[in-house]
């Protein structure tokens, strides 16, 4: 009997909105830390009085969601939406 391996994410691109601190370079690093990920891009797309909107790409091996809304999170922004996913076979 085989075993099917759970696909692993590849590639997250999220749809955030951040407060104004910490900065896109400061996001970006602590989201570098991350394990499995490899590459990230983050596009100012929006400047309000408080806040940014910025979509951010993820990209690497076996990137743990929970783990990048924790980060997120944790930097006092939230993700509007998951706005696409990969996903391969581990």
């Amino acid at each position: 009997m085989s075993q099917e391996r759970e696909p692993l994410i590849s590639k997250l691109v999220l749809d955030v909105l951040k407060p104004h601190q910490p900065t896109i370079i400061e996001l970006g690093r602590a989201l570098g830390r991350l394990k499995g990920v490899e590459q990230i891009n983050i596009l100012l797309r929006e400047v309000d009085v408080n806040t940014e909107t910025v979509k951010i790409v993820i990209e690497g091996r076996g990137i743990d969601y929970d783990r990048v809304n924790e980060v997120i999170s944790h930097l006092g922004a939230a993700i509007h939406s998951v706005d696409e996913v990969s996903l391969k076979r581990g």
